[in-house]
């Protein structure tokens, strides 16, 4: 019998209220270490909500989450960022810093540690990786959207958290830029990192994910594999809408 995988995040009866409103109530879910997890359902489910709990930048109303076995919430931040690294739709890019100063940012956590001794090649590698490597003396404010797209897939990579939390990171993209985001969630993986992916776009996440948490109204609606939660029902039951909209939705999108 093969032995069970550890749980790199525990999520326990996690609510977060907004004065009446609640954004989140009561989910509870388990992650695996080495998992690729898409979360996925309409605007307004808790997707953004639980990935700011998650991350520790957003303290729920109540229940806990734990990274590999420790409180998020009792991490000081350069433990928290050794610990998780965060990417989003939107990124700084309002300052005059040059490409490789970016990219080297995902190493300041790793300072005075044992670790640190790799940074240069991790920087390096990373940069390579993700084709910015010729632009390493360019300045990101003259960088088109795509390249500092790239940039801060960089920036992220070189940070080497074990659980990489992306936040849309692919709503701005190209189909290039959007490869270089499955590139960095297969690399993550590959080392043995977990990752956490927000998408609407269901064709990918059934690719790259190994499980879909589907929430609705703040719940978790269904989880499982792609195959068993992009379903006509469950999508018709999350968006509200008839099954015949929701088999639309998903025609051609699973196999």
């Amino acid at each position: 019998m093969s032995a069970q995988p550890h749980v790199a995040l525990r999520i326990d009866s996690v609510s977060v209220r907004s004065g009446d409103r609640a954004r989140l109530a009561g989910v509870s879910l388990d992650i695996a270490e080495g998992e690729v997890v898409g979360l996925f359902g309409p605007n307004g489910s808790g997707k953004s909500t639980l990935l700011g709990v998650i991350s520790g930048e957003l303290v729920p109303t109540s229940g806990e989450v734990a990274l590999a076995g420790t409180p998020i919430y009792g991490m000081d931040p350069l433990t928290r960022a050794r610990t998780r690294a965060v990417l989003g739709q939107d990124n700084p890019s309002i300052f005059s810093f040059q490409v490789r100063e970016v990219v080297a940012w995902g190493r300041h956590c790793w300072r005075g540690r044992p670790e640190a001794t790799d940074d240069e090649s991790i920087i390096s590698e990373s940069m390579a990786a993700f084709d910015v490597t010729a632009l390493a003396d360019r300045v990101l404010t003259q960088l088109s959207g795509g390249e500092r797209a790239r940039v801060h897939l960089a920036r992220v990579a070189a940070q080497r958290a074990p659980v990489l939390l992306l936040d849309e990171a692919d709503s701005h993209l190209d189909l290039v830029g959007r490869a270089h985001v499955d590139a960095l969630v297969n690399s993550h993986q590959a080392r043995g990192g977990t990752c956490i992916v927000i998408s609407h776009d269901l064709p990918r996440l059934a690719t790259v994910a190994d499980r879909i948490v589907l929430l609705a109204g703040g719940t978790v609606l269904a989880s499982g594999t792609p195959a068993e939660v992009f379903t006509a029902r469950q999508i018709a039951q999350a968006y509200g809408v008839g099954e015949p909209e929701a088999q639309r939705l998903l025609t051609g999108q699973i196999t």
